[in-house]
Parts: structure tokens; C-alpha cells; sequence
């Protein structure tokens, strides 16, 4: 059962005046599926696999707010339960002040989730008629719902779509009217799982431009983002957090993360007997590692190495190469992919453990 911690006093739940999302000691654990055999046989001796561990996190309002991690990182369950689908194990959340557990009635209110490729919506009808149904079912009059709609249809540019079914729209326009959707109950937050997976780059550049500009400029909505995308998280996130096996194992800036757990990386195409360099260079300690290797025309080789931090690492590798008489073609500094990012922040937190969440 959920255990629920009172509000700070005076504070309406957040530590933080500014803070609209307030997530603390956040844990939640599902059954491992066992055979009918061990059931019978140890009937209370159930296993069980944690999703969330103990996650505590604020986000400010108005915050573009991005959650990154592996599939099966907990993000998922996380949007769940702040959507008050399910109930935390242990641990409390508030949004706008509200005790998630004791008034979910009025966090539903304020947050809406938008979850991709759900078939909540009647794809026989209109755009417009979809809307003025849900417009409805929240309590607008007809005049009203109508009003509503047309607002919510213009502001997400699909309000010259007609008696089009929204059967024969494409993604991008049914996750635009996910969103119309969303707007219609004017929330202050929305919940955005993965909004551009499976749009080609032209549609999801569009959505990611209405989300910021739109969404959370003009309408003020706090957003959460989970996302596995490199575009929308430079484009959009205004903070980051990393989970990791349900564990939030940091949260910042993404330039400030990247400074934290990132070290020099470096892209060279080179030519000629590189590999006794970069051996030599590594048992010397100024070569971390290399990161791959593709070999091209002519002899060419692309290759990425991660070089220690300070000024002399890259003029170091370079002269060795050409001293050894190996060509460059090139040698430019590489981004730390989010990938890279992921991945160094669950190393430096120990790697991943046996017990990994859904």
C-alpha cells in the first residue's frame, strides 16, 4: 500500500515556491509472472521487480522538463503514476500543491497526459467532431464545446482539416490532435511520452516547434518529456533528468551534464600505422580509449577517440600521429552523444544491477 507523507507546512507540499511537479521517495514494484508450479508451491513467496526506487525530483513551472534513460528505465511508470493510473508503493507526489493520493480527482484536472499511437480517439469522425465530443464529455455546453474546439483545432493548425476522418490523417496530425486533445481542459502540465517517435524528421521538427513556441511559451504549460531523441532534447529540454533502472541518477542542464561526465572526444580520418600510436598512447594515460573504428577508400580509417581532460590532449595525439608518419585528414572535436551521456552517468553511479524495472 502507498504510503503518504503530509505536505510541508505552509508550503502546500513543495519545498519550492516555483516548483509545480514535486516528486519525493517515489517507489513502485511489480510481481514477477511466475509458473502455475511455483505458485502452488510457494503461494507467498511471490518476487517482485522495482520500477521506481525511491525517485525524488522537482520541476519548476514552466519548465520544459526531459527524462532520459534506457527502455525499461521506469519513465513510463513514472507518467503513470502522476497521471494517477497507478499508485506508488511508497513515497508522495504533489502537482500544483495537490496531494496526488488524497485528491486525484483534482491533479487530473491540472495534468494530462498525451501518450502516442492510444486509440482513444474515433477515427470515423472529423478532427473537429472528435474534439467537440470531448469538449463535451468535460462538461462544455454545445455553443461552448464548439468555441473550445475551434480554439484548440486553430492553435495546433488543424482547423482546416474539414470532414477529413482522422482515420486517414497521418501520425504527425493525429499527434498534433492528441495534443488539441490535451488543451481542451487548458492544463497546466502535460505528461509528453516519446511525441515524435515514428514522424519523419520534417513532421517531428514541426511538433517540436508547436510543443516549445505554442505549448510551453503561449500557453504557459509546464511540460514533461520522455524522449530517446538527441533533436528534441537540445531543442526543447530546458533540464534533464537520467534514470536508470528506476533510479534518477542525475538531473541538469544537458550542457552541464555533458561537462560533468564527459571527457574530450575526438574525430579523425587517418591514414597510414595509427594502431601502434594509439596503443602507446593509451598505456601512457593520454589516450582513454578509442570508440570504433571504420575503415573507408584508399586505406582511410574513421576512428573516435576520448582523450583525458586539459589543453595538451589533442596537440599530444596529433603530433604523435604525424611523427609516426600517419596521415590526417582531418581531426575535429565530437559532441557527446546522449547515448554517451546515458551511459557514463550509469557508469559512474556503479553500471546497471541484477534487478532491473519494467
Amino acid at each position: 500500500m502507498a504510503s503518504v507523507a503530509a505536505a510541508p507546512s505552509g508550503r502546500q507540499g513543495s519545498e519550492d515556491e516555483d516548483a509545480v511537479v514535486r516528486v519525493h521517495g517515489l517507489s513502485k514494484r511489480f510481481p514477477l509472472r511466475r509458473s502455475w508450479r511455483e505458485t502452488l508451491l510457494r503461494p507467498r513467496q511471490a518476487e517482485y521487480q522495482y520500477a521506481l526506487r525511491d525517485v525524488t525530483l522537482d520541476v519548476a513551472r514552466g519548465e520544459f522538463f526531459g527524462l532520459l534513460g534506457r527502455n525499461g528505465a521506469g519513465k513510463t511508470t513514472l507518467f503513470k503514476i502522476l497521471s494517477t493510473l497507478i499508485l506508488p508503493d511508497e513515497g508522495s507526489a504533489w502537482i500544483d500543491g495537490l496531494d496526488l493520493l488524497e485528491q486525484p480527482g483534482e491533479v487530473r484536472r491540472r495534468l494530462v497526459p498525451v501518450i502516442p499511437y492510444e486509440r482513444s480517439l474515433y477515427w470515423r469522425l472529423s478532427a473537429r467532431e472528435n474534439v467537440r465530443l470531448y469538449a463535451a464529455l468535460q462538461g462544455h455546453p454545445g455553443a461552448e464545446a464548439e468555441r473550445r474546439g475551434q480554439q484548440v483545432l486553430e492553435l495546433v493548425g488543424l482547423a482546416d482539416t474539414g470532414s477529413k476522418q482522422v482515420g486517414l490523417f497521418s501520425t504527425g496530425m493525429r499527434q498534433r490532435l492528441l495534443v488539441a486533445r490535451a488543451l481542451l481542459s487548458d492544463p497546466d502540465i502535460l505528461l509528453l511520452d516519446e511525441p515524435t517517435r515514428s514522424l519523419d524528421p520534417l513532421a517531428a521538427r514541426d511538433l517540436r516547434r508547436f510543443l516549445r513556441e505554442q505549448v510551453n511559451e503561449r500557453q504557459g504549460c509546464t511540460v514533461l518529456l520522455a524522449t530517446h531523441d538527441a533533436e528534441e532534447v537540445h531543442d526543447l529540454c530546458d533540464r534533464v533528468g537520467i534514470l536508470e533502472e528506476g533510479r534518477l541518477l542525475a538531473t541538469g542542464t544537458t550542457e552541464d551534464l555533458l561537462r560533468s561526465v564527459g571527457q574530450p572526444r575526438y574525430e579523425l580520418l587517418l591514414r597510414g600505422p595509427f594502431e601502434p600510436v594509439l596503443k602507446r598512447l593509451q598505456d601512457e594515460g593520454a589516450l582513454i580509449r578509442t570508440q570504433g573504428s571504420r575503415a573507408g577508400p584508399d586505406g582511410w580509417t574513421t576512428l573516435v577517440v576520448v582523450l583525458p581532460d586539459g589543453p595538451d590532449a589533442g596537440a599530444r595525439l596529433s603530433s604523435a600521429l604525424v611523427r609516426a608518419g600517419v596521415e590526417i585528414a582531418y581531426m575535429a572535436p565530437r559532441p557527446l552523444e546522449l547515448a554517451d551521456l546515458i551511459e557514463s552517468v550509469v557508469d559512474r553511479h556503479g553500471g546497471r544491477h541484477p534487478e532491473a524495472g519494467p
